[in-house]
C-alpha cells in the first residue's frame, strides 16, 4: 500500500505540468495527503524531516538578509553655489530626494561644458579630463525620478529648444542659397559655351563655391544609435548628453554581441578625449576628434541590482561599462511628506539659468586658462592648496586600489574617480565664475560630494553581489499576492517574465534561498527519466 502510494505520489507533477485546473488541483490535495512522515527533505542532501499541510508542523521561516547598505544623505553644500539653491527648491517642492535633483544638474552642467576646457590635475605632465560624466539614479517605482530629473534637466531642454529654432533658420538659409546657386551654374555654364565657343578659356568661369551646409547644434538626445550619435559629435565637437530614462535597457542592449561596436564607441566616448572614426561604405568617413558623452539615466533597485550581478560574476558586462556611472545616487525614500504648493523660487531658477547659459559661451581662456597649442584644449591647473589637498587624496585612493581589499567591480568603479575628482573640481569653479587655477574650495566640495558617492556605490555593488535576495523577495512578493500556488515550478515563473525574475540563475538562486530560510520546500521527483523539482509553500508565509 506505501509502494503504490508512493507511486501515485512521484506521477503528480505531470498534473502539475500537463493537467487542467480541477487535475492539479486535485493533484496538490493528494501531495498534501499522501506525504509519508518520514520523508526527507532533499535541499542539500539534508535528512531533515518535513511535513505538508498543516502550518505548526513547518518551521518558523527565517528573515531574508537585508541587502542594503547604509548610504549618506545629499547635502547642498555638494553643488557650486550658483545652482545649490535652485536644486534645494527642486526637491522641496517635488517631495523628492535632493540627490535627483542633484546629480541631474551636475551632469547636465558637465556636458554643457564639455570640451570647451579641460583640468590637469598634476603640476606640470599633461594629463588632462574634460567634466562630462555618467549619472545613474536609482529609485523605486513612484518616487519621482523621472520628474524629478525632467524638472533639473529644463535649462538643458531650453537650450535645445532655443538652439532647433536656430537650427531651423539655418537650414532655410541653406536651402534658399543651394536654389540660387543652381540658378548661378547655369548662368555660368551658358557663359562657358559661349567663351569657349569663341575660343576663350572658361576655367575660372566654373570656379563657384558650393554654400556649406549647417551644423545642428545639439544638446541633448533621448533615442538615438551610436552611428548617429558619432555625427551628431562630428557637428557638436563640445559633446552632448545622452539621456535615458530606463538605464538598464540601455545597458542590457549594449551587453549584446551584435551591438559590441556601439559597446566599444560608449566606453571610447566617457573619456571626451579620445578620437573616434566611422568608416562606412554608404556614410563614408566621419571622424570625430575628442568623442565627448555624458549619460544619465534612472532606473529601479531590482534591476540595477540584477544587472551588477551579473556583471560582477564575469558576464557580458565585465568590462567597466557600468562603473563610469560615477555619479551613481541611490538614497533611502524618506518616510516623511509635505504639501508644498508654492511658486519656484525665482531668483534661485534665474540664477541657475544664467549658470547653464554662461556655461555655453564659456571662454577658458577669458578665465586665465592655458593652452599647449593653437588647436590644443585650453585648459586650468589647481592652485598650490588645492594640488596638495588633491595629492594627499589621490595617494589614498592609490593605495585602496592596490590593497587587496575592495571587491574588484568597487575597486574598479573607484578607478574612475581619477575622472570624476577633478571634473567636478572644475565644474564647481566654472559654474561660479572663478578664474585662473582651480582653488581649494572646489577641490574640497568635490571631494565630500565624493564621499557621498562612494556610500552609493557600495549599496549599489553590495545589492549586485545579493541578487538572490532580491530574487527572493521578488518571488515571495508573487506568492503572499497568489501568482503562484503550492507546487509551482521555477518554468511556472519563468514563463511569466515578471520583473527581476528573468534570468534562469538568479531564480533558481532565489529559490534556493527561500527553502533556506524555511520559505519553501523543494521536491525532486523522477518521471521518465527526467527530474522535476516542485515547491511547497509555507502556510506562514501567508501569516
Amino acid at each position: 500500500m506505501a509502494q503504490s502510494m508512493t507511486d501515485h505520489f512521484h506521477d503528480l507533477p505531470n498534473y502539475f505540468s500537463t493537467g487542467s485546473d480541477e487535475e492539479r488541483a486535485a493533484a496538490r490535495r493528494i501531495m498534501r495527503a499522501s506525504i509519508p512522515a518520514g520523508m526527507t527533505d532533499r535541499r542539500n542532501g539534508s535528512d531533515e524531516h518535513i511535513h505538508i499541510g498543516a502550518p505548526h508542523t513547518w518551521p518558523e521561516p527565517k528573515p531574508l538578509p537585508d541587502g542594503l547598505l547604509p548610504v549618506k544623505s545629499f547635502e547642498l553644500d555638494y553643488l557650486p553655489e550658483s545652482i545649490a539653491p535652485w536644486v534645494g527648491d527642486i526637491s522641496d517642492r517635488m517631495q523628492c530626494p535632493p540627490d535627483f535633483v542633484g546629480v541631474t544638474a551636475i551632469v547636465a552642467l558637465g556636458s554643457v561644458l564639455g570640451r570647451k576646457v579641460a583640468i590637469r590635475p598634476q603640476r606640470e605632465t599633461d594629463w588632462g579630463e574634460v567634466p562630462n560624466l555618467w549619472g545613474c539614479i536609482v529609485g523605486r517605482p513612484g518616487a519621482m525620478k523621472s520628474p524629478a530629473m525632467q524638472e533639473a534637466l529644463k535649462p538643458l531642454h531650453r537650450l535645445e529648444s532655443d538652439a532647433r529654432k536656430e537650427n531651423d533658420d539655418a537650414r532655410k538659409h541653406y536651402e534658399t542659397a543651394l536654389v540660387l546657386h543652381k540658378i548661378e551654374k547655369e548662368v555660368v555654364a551658358g557663359k562657358a559655351k559661349d567663351a569657349l565657343k569663341k575660343g576663350i578659356s572658361a576655367e575660372g568661369l566654373l570656379d563657384i563655391d558650393e554654400p556649406e551646409e549647417p551644423k545642428a547644434k545639439r544638446y541633448v538626445t533621448n533615442d538615438t544609435t551610436y552611428e548617429k550619435l558619432g555625427e551628431i559629435l562630428a557637428d557638436n565637437p563640445n559633446g552632448v548628453l545622452a539621456y535615458r530614462d530606463e538605464l538598464v535597457s540601455l545597458l542590457r542592449t549594449l551587453d549584446r554581441e551584435e551591438y559590441a561596436g556601439a559597446r566599444g564607441f560608449y566606453l571610447t566616448a566617457w573619456s571626451g578625449t579620445s578620437g573616434y572614426t566611422f568608416d562606412r561604405i554608404t556614410r563614408g568617413r566621419t571622424h570625430i576628434e575628442g568623442a565627448c558623452v555624458s549619460i544619465l539615466g534612472s532606473t529601479q533597485p531590482g534591476r540595477l541590482a540584477e544587472y551588477i550581478g551579473r556583471a560582477s560574476a564575469g558576464g557580458a558586462g565585465d568590462d567597466g561599462l557600468i562603473q563610469r556611472f560615477s555619479l551613481l545616487a541611490w538614497p533611502d525614500q524618506s518616510a516623511e511628506w509635505k504639501e508644498a504648493d508654492r511658486y519656484p523660487v525665482s531668483a534661485a531658477r534665474e540664477r541657475a539659468w544664467n549658470t547653464f547659459v554662461s556655461s555655453v559661451s564659456y571662454d577658458a581662456m577669458r578665465f586665465g586658462a592655458l593652452r599647449d597649442d593653437e588647436n590644443g584644449l585650453p585648459y586650468h591647473r589647481f592652485d598650490d592648496a588645492a594640488l596638495g589637498i588633491f595629492r594627499e587624496w589621490r595617494a589614498a585612493l592609490e593605495g585602496r586600489l592596490r590593497g587587496g581589499e575592495l571587491s574588484p567591480s568597487l575597486e574598479s568603479h573607484l578607478s574612475k574617480y581619477r575622472k570624476t575628482i577633478p571634473a567636478l573640481a572644475l565644474i564647481n569653479h566654472v559654474a561660479d565664475g572663478g578664474g585662473g587655477p582651480v582653488g581649494e574650495g572646489a577641490v574640497l566640495r568635490a571631494l565630500a560630494f565624493a564621499d557621498y558617492l562612494e556610500s552609493h556605490a557600495r549599496r549599489a555593488y553590495a545589492a549586485g553581489g545579493q541578487n538572490e535576495t532580491a530574487a527572493a523577495k521578488a518571488i515571495l512578493s508573487r506568492i503572499r499576492r497568489g501568482h503562484l500556488a503550492d507546487g509551482f515550478m521555477a518554468r511556472d515563473i519563468r514563463r511569466k517574465e515578471w520583473s527581476n525574475l528573468t534570468d534562469n540563475a538568479a531564480i533558481k538562486a532565489g529559490l534556493d534561498l527561500l527553502a533556506e530560510y524555511d520559505w519553501l520546500a523543494p521536491h525532486t521527483v523522477q518521471t521518465l527519466g527526467r527530474s522535476r523539482t516542485t515547491y511547497a509553500i509555507n502556510p506562514r508565509a501567508f501569516a
